[in-house]
């Protein structure tokens, strides 16, 4: 037996703590939760191992990714269909997985699910891995005893969604690529290029054309002052991204990027998009609609999106339908709201919302790819310009002194 100090929550919210004599952090995890303590499973340790070495660097050390949940969810749906038994499943899964930070996880799964308690609860461990998604429908596939097609819906959703999320980097990384690769050649002439031409001037002994003389004087400007201006734009970069995240910041940015010409659009059909796909694959594997609709408006990765679905949720939380919160939206199409509004009339609800599931990622698909098309000749004419302009400007004083001589 090991000795294990532990650390949770009393009935009452009061973080209580203390030790226990037990085989595994698991057992002391689950003889808590027997008392009524909800306890920090972070804080669960054997004596006289200090922090364990918990103490992580933000950014590094292994992590779980969508692609390791994706291969495991249908590699486990195959087995359980199969008949193998969970922690069979569990075991094999743990140990033929590459990612350190992942096998982690499944061994504690395999180690609740051992001890008695369910794969849902055991899921919910480990956030990191498993979202309120996954758990919430595991726990269905469990309760109704269909895990198997539960796990399989789970799979498909996730390769969408993963497909869903390789397009919004693409319609955000390509145009940030451009935009920087025109800064960088920018700065490059006015610190390394521009400098030669204006030695090359001083003695002209002339007044130079003000289009080289300006752009002379922001060279010597740039130069001069390089430190101060790399580090204000990486210092206003960083502060924007930081308000960002706040949730002050998203509560004014996300109104604003869904009026964005281009971008609005887009990040509108994949808002449309998400919802309905994860929305139909919960109805569709028996979680329960408020649930659903709460878990919905958590991923929604937009903050009207967010309200509009928490407005739905009140509505049927009354009795009435979700149609009329989400008409009110300035999200949801007429079309997409008319079709939510047959589904739930005809009872086949989830039916409806894959079917405007797939519509909306194809729309996102040729978003993006018209965007692509549209951007690469705009930024091409744009560096060119700022290009050429830069050329002719230094140029002129040349063209100037051919003239003279001639």
């Amino acid at each position: 037996m090991t000795v294990f100090v532990w650390e949770g929550k009393n009935t009452q919210g009061k973080v209580i703590s203390g030790e226990m004599e037990a085989k595994s952090a698991q057992v002391v995890f689950n003889a808590l939760k027997a008392q009524r303590i909800a306890p920090n499973i972070k804080k669960i340790r054997e004596k006289g191992r200090g922090l364990e070495m918990e103490i992580k660097i933000p950014g590094f050390g292994p992590k779980v990714k969508s692609k390791d949940v994706v291969i495991f969810t249908r590699q486990f749906a195959t087995m359980i269909d199969s008949g193998l038994p969970l922690v069979q499943a569990l075991e094999i899964l743990a140990k033929q997985t590459e990612n350190k930070a992942f096998k982690k996880v499944l061994n504690g799964t395999k180690e609740h699910v051992e001890t008695g308690g369910t794969l849902a609860d055991g899921m919910a461990k480990f956030p990191e891995a498993f979202d309120s998604l996954y758990v919430n429908m595991v726990q269905a596939g469990e309760s109704g005893g269909i895990l198997d097609v539960i796990l399989e819906r789970l799979s498909i959703h996730m390769e969408k969604a993963m497909k869903l999320r390789r397009e919004i980097k693409t319609a955000m990384i390509y145009p940030g690529v451009v935009i920087s690769a025109a800064i960088i050649v920018t700065c490059i002439l006015l610190i390394f290029v521009i400098p030669t031409f204006g030695e090359l001037f001083k003695d002209f002994g002339a007044a130079l054309p003000l289009p080289t003389q300006l752009v002379i004087n922001l060279s010597d400007f740039f130069v001069a002052n390089w430190i101060f201006i790399f580090g204000g734009a990486g210092g206003l970069i960083f502060s924007f991204l930081r308000f960002m995240k706040q949730e002050r910041g998203k509560e004014i940015l996300h109104p604003i990027a869904l009026k964005l010409p281009v971008f609005g659009d887009i990040i509108r059909k994949v808002a449309v998009a998400r919802f309905t796909r994860t929305l139909g694959t919960m109805v569709s594997s028996g979680v329960p609609i408020l649930d659903a609709l709460n878990i919905c408006a958590r991923t929604a990765g937009n903050k009207v999106v967010e309200r509009d679905v928490l407005r739905a949720r009140i509505s049927i939380s009354e009795g009435k339908s979700m149609v009329e919160p989400l008409s009110e939206s300035v999200v949801f199409p007429a079309m997409v709201v008319q079709m939510i509004g047959v589904g739930e009339s005809t009872g086949a609800l989830d039916a409806m919302l894959q079917k405007i599931a797939d519509f909306y990622e194809d729309e996102v698909d040729n978003a993006v790819t018209a965007m692509k098309q549209m951007i690469e000749p705009i930024m091409i004419l744009v560096l060119g310009a700022i290009i050429g302009a830069l050329v002719i400007a230094m140029y002129l004083p040349i063209f100037k002194m051919g003239s003279v001589v001639g």
